[in-house]
C-alpha cells in the first residue's frame, strides 16, 4: 500500500522540501505517511511569494475578493470535513469527537473573517473649518504565521484568516507532528480558486531554520505565533530588532475556582473534560482545581474517581475517553513531572504511562494535591493531562491563588451566587474568564492572554487590528 505524501504550497505551486519526513500515529507509533520536510530555502520562497502577491496584485485593496476567497475556503473545508476529522484524529491523537470539534469550530471562523473583510472601521470629521481628517486602516504587509501541533487547523486559521481579511499576505510554518493534516489543509487552500497565487503560502518543518527566518527576515512585517511562553519571548526579542509587531498567544495555567455553593454535579464532568480534552495539550486546559474548604473533601473524592475512570485509547475508538499525547517523548516527560511532584505534593491519581510497549504515547490523567503555590506543578505549564488540587478558605485567597502564576490566559469560576462571578472575574488576571463553564470560545469576541500568556488579541474585530496600520489623512479645501 502506498502511503500518502504531503508537500508544501508556495506561490500557488506544490513544492518539495530538503528531506522526506515520516508521520506517525501516536497511538501505535506506526508510520502513516511521509511529507516534504522544509526549512530555510522554502521559508525564503514563501516570504518572497507573499511579498510579490502583496505588491503586485490587488489583494490588499480588494476587500470583496478577500471575503469571497475566505468564504470559498470555508466551503472547501466543509466539503472535506470528514477527511480532516479522521486524519487529525489519527495523526494528532485526538479522539474523533475532539477532532470534529476542532474542524467544526474552524469553518465558521473562516466565514466570520470573511464578514470582517467587508467591515470598514475608519473615522472622518471636519476638525477645523475646511480641514477634514479621516483614518484609513491599511494592511501591514506580509504576515508570518507560526502554528503549533496541538490544534493545527483551527490555530492556523485563527491567525491567517484575520491576516487575509485585513489585506495581508501570509507565509506560514506548520508543525511536522501533523504533517499529513497540514497537507490536507494545503490542498483546501490550493482548491480555493478565488485566492491568488502567493497570497497564502504554507510549509511544514521538523527542524528550526524556516520559522526563525519568518521572524528575522525584513521581508515579513508582522508575526502571529501560538506556542510556549519561552519561545514567545525569543520571537519578541528578535522581532524587536526590526520593530515588528507581534501577536503572541502563549502558555497558560488556568485556575478552575469552585466555591462552596457550586453545583458539583455540573462541576465534575466539566473539570474532568478540562483536564482530558486534547489529552490536556491545550493552552486553556483546566490544570489547576481550586476548591473552597467546605466542598473540598467531596470534590476531591469525586474528581479522583472521575479521572480514574477515564478510558485512554486510540482516537478513533468509540470507547476512548482520552486519546494519546502527541508522542512517546512527551508522555515520558509528563510522567516524570508527576513522579517528581511526590516530593512536595500528595498524588491523588497517579495516572502515568498506560503502556510499556514503547511505541505508543498513552498516558493516564493525574491529579496532585498541592498547598504551596510556588510548587513546580502549579507554576509550570505541563501541557498534558495533569491537574493540581488546591484548597482555599475565602474569596480573597481564591483570587490570590488564581493570580499566583506568571500566566494569565484563562480561568473559570463556579458558584450559584448571583454577584460573585463578575466580582471575582474582575479581579482575576486572565484574558478569558468563564463562569459555571469552561472552554467556550466565540469568534466574535477577542481571545488572548494577560502577563506572560501573550500580547495582542485574536478573534473578534480586534484581530484585524493586529494586521493593520492606521493612517491619518488630513484634507484641506
Amino acid at each position: 500500500m502506498t502511503l500518502p505524501y504531503a508537500r508544501n504550497l508556495v506561490d500557488g505551486a506544490w513544492r518539495d522540501g530538503h528531506a522526506i519526513g515520516e508521520s506517525r500515529n501516536p497511538a501505535t507509533g506506526r508510520v502513516i505517511g511521509t511529507f516534504a520536510d522544509a526549512g530555510e530555502v522554502t521559508a525564503r520562497a514563501a516570504i518572497d511569494a507573499a511579498r510579490r502577491a502583496f505588491t503586485d496584485t490587488g489583494w490588499a485593496r480588494d476587500r470583496r475578493l478577500r471575503a469571497r476567497a475566505l468564504l470559498e475556503m470555508a466551503d472547501r473545508m466543509d466539503q472535506r470535513r470528514g477527511e480532516l476529522v479522521a486524519l487529525l484524529s489519527r495523526e494528532n491523537g485526538k479522539k474523533l469527537a475532539d477532532a470534529a470539534m476542532e474542524i467544526d469550530s474552524t469553518i465558521p471562523k473562516l466565514r466570520y473573517n470573511a464578514a470582517l473583510a467587508l467591515t470598514d472601521t475608519g473615522r472622518a470629521a471636519e476638525l477645523a473649518p475646511g480641514s477634514y481628517s479621516m483614518t484609513l486602516h491599511q494592511p501591514v504587509g506580509v504576515a508570518a504565521v507560526i502554528v503549533p501541533w496541538n490544534s493545527p487547523v483551527i490555530l492556523a486559521v485563527r491567525s491567517f484568516a484575520p491576516a487575509l481579511a485585513a489585506g495581508c499576505t501570509v507565509a506560514m510554518k506548520m508543525p511536522a507532528q501533523t504533517a499529513l493534516t497540514n497537507g490536507l489543509l494545503y490542498e483546501i487552500i490550493a482548491e480555493t480558486a478565488s485566492l491568488p497565487p502567493g497570497v497564502l503560502n504554507a510549509f511544514t518543518e521538523s527542524g528550526n531554520s524556516g520559522a526563525p527566518l519568518l521572524v528575522s527576515d525584513p521581508g515579513t512585517d508582522v508575526i502571529s505565533y501560538t506556542g510556549s511562553t519561552a519561545v514567545g519571548r525569543l520571537i519578541m526579542a528578535e522581532a524587536a530588532r526590526h520593530l515588528k509587531p507581534c501577536s503572541l498567544e502563549l502558555g497558560g495555567k488556568s485556575p478552575m475556582i469552585v466555591f462552596d455553593d457550586a453545583d458539583l454535579d455540573a462541576v465534575v464532568p466539566v473539570l474532568t473534560a478540562a483536564v482530558t480534552t486534547f489529552a490536556g495539550q491545550f493552552c486553556m486546559a483546566g490544570s489547576r482545581i481550586l476548591a473552597q474548604e467546605g466542598i473540598a473533601d467531596e470534590l476531591r473524592d469525586r474528581m479522583t474517581a472521575a479521572l480514574k475512570e477515564v478510558v485512554v485509547g486510540a482516537g478513533d475508538d468509540p470507547d476512548t475517553g482520552m486519546g494519546p499525547v502527541i508522542d512517546r517523548e512527551q508522555a515520558r516527560r509528563i510522567d516524570a513531572l508527576v513522579a517528581d511532584a511526590a516530593s512536595y505534593g500528595k498524588i491523588l491519581v497517579r495516572g502515568g504511562l498506560a503502556s510499556a510497549k514503547g511505541a505508543d504515547a498513552f498516558l493516564r490523567p493525574s491529579l496532585v494535591e498541592v498547598d504551596d503555590v510556588s510548587a513546580p506543578l502549579v507554576q509550570r505549564e505541563v501541557f498534558g493531562p495533569v491537574a493540581t488540587f488546591e484548597v482555599f478558605t475565602d474569596e480573597a485567597e481564591a483570587i490570590a491563588r488564581a493570580n499566583a502564576t506568571e500566566y494569565g490566559l484563562a480561568a473559570s469560576v463556579w458558584t450559584r451566587d448571583v454577584d460573585r462571578p463578575l466580582r471575582v472575574a474582575r479581579e482575576i488576571d486572565a484574558g478569558t474568564v468563564w463562569t459555571n463553564g469552561w472552554g467556550v470560545i466565540r469568534d466574535q469576541m477577542e481571545e488572548g492572554g494577560f502577563k506572560q500568556s501573550g500580547v495582542g488579541r485574536l478573534n473578534g474585530p480586534r484581530a484585524l487590528a493586529e494586521f493593520q496600520e492606521i493612517k491619518h489623512v488630513v484634507h484641506s479645501v
